[in-house]
């Protein structure tokens, strides 16, 4: 069987992206952000995501087969992220693609647009070895998964109980004055920060709550310790050191990642671990993974920072694990899950 064409299209939050992979290899990928249009309001504004993806989707996609040098009858498949993401973005990316599967006759595959973040890897790094454990890291997710087959089954190691990574940068980004999205100007002033200026929590690895929580993750603790030492600098009038705070919280953050997520790699006797989701292109985490990795004896596998945030390339290379699989597509009338559960790979 030669190897399967497939065009991925993404719309989960904030991008309206496309790809075209054949097999492991990458034709195209096309993004457009609706990022400015947020950042006035601190936050993602789902009715204005929505509207840009319905304003971007045809142009997106049309750049995206135009790169690849195709035209949409030469596509074996298509897959589209069904979730979890924000329902009206899920609802715009699954309608378009639903529209091009049925003019032009091609299967169609709704992903959980997490797991791709796992298969979008084997574009940099080849397929996985055997037991390959994954930490994804985003502004909604901080996740260990158990990768058996990234087509059929992959199982949940541990979550977060409250505020994921990126969550948890953006809210002390706030407190700080950054402007939306605010884990790259943490991680900037991270960069010239003393990391061991102030003491952060590192929450879920001490005591009982560690020992029943071993591969979980809790940042809200973190969180709020930070923005009362921020807090109790300004009030007694003393200037807040911005770039010593932004290197602990980094430091605090990628030490908790990186720990958990290499004790799970020895607990399932795995010698590799992907990363992947748009924190995974913060430079404190990738640091601490590759020093400690090396010393652990475990192969850290990150992609290059565009294939770390959302995108149509991480949809389309699991697309093309499922056609290559063999698995059925997805049901003409599947619905998108916002929610959707990370143990679920397609709908």
């Amino acid at each position: 069987m030669s190897e399967a064409v497939v065009l991925g299209i993404e719309s989960t939050c904030d991008e309206t992206a496309a790809a075209v992979v054949r097999g492991r290899e990458l034709l195209s990928n096309v993004v457009a952000s609706s990022m400015n249009e947020h950042a006035r309001y601190g936050g993602v504004i789902p009715e204005i995501a929505s509207r840009a993806h319905a304003e971007a989707f045809v142009p997106v996609v049309s750049q995206a087969l135009s790169d690849a040098r195709m035209e949409l009858a030469d596509v074996d498949a298509i897959a589209v992220s069904a979730g979890p993401g924000l329902a009206g973005c899920l609802a715009v990316g699954v309608s378009g693609a639903k529209a091009l599967a049925w003019a032009a006759g091609k299967p169609l595959y709704g992903i959980n647009h997490v797991i791709g973040h796992i298969a979008v890897t084997q574009l940099q790094f080849g397929d996985f070895p055997e037991g390959t454990l994954a930490l994804i890291v985003s502004g909604g997710h901080t996740s260990l998964l158990h990768v058996r087959d990234v087509a059929r089954q992959v199982d949940v190691v541990g979550s977060t109980l409250d505020d994921a990574a990126g969550e948890c940068f953006d809210k002390i980004a706030r407190i700080l004055g950054f402007p939306y999205p605010g884990g790259p100007h943490i991680d900037r002033h991270a960069q010239t920060g003393n990391p061991k200026a102030i003491r952060v929590p590192q929450g879920l690895t001490q005591g009982r709550a560690g020992a029943e929580h071993p591969y979980d993750f809790s940042f809200s603790g973190v969180k709020t310790a930070v923005a009362r030492w921020v807090e109790e600098q300004e009030d007694a009038g003393r200037p807040v050191p911005i770039d010593d705070v932004c290197a602990s919280l980094a430091d605090s953050v990628a030490s908790v990642l990186s720990r958990k997520a290499l004790d799970a790699c020895e607990l399932y006797g795995s010698h590799s671990l992907i990363v992947g989701g748009g924190f995974s292109a913060n430079s404190q985490l990738r640091a601490k993974l590759a020093q400690e990795g090396a010393e652990r004896g475990v192969q850290v596998r990150i992609p290059e920072v565009k294939l770390c945030t959302d995108n149509g390339a991480m949809v389309a290379m699991l697309g093309s694990n499922l056609v290559q699989a063999g698995v059925r597509p997805s049901p003409a009338g599947f619905s998108i899950d916002s929610v959707m559960p990370l143990s679920k790979i397609c709908m």
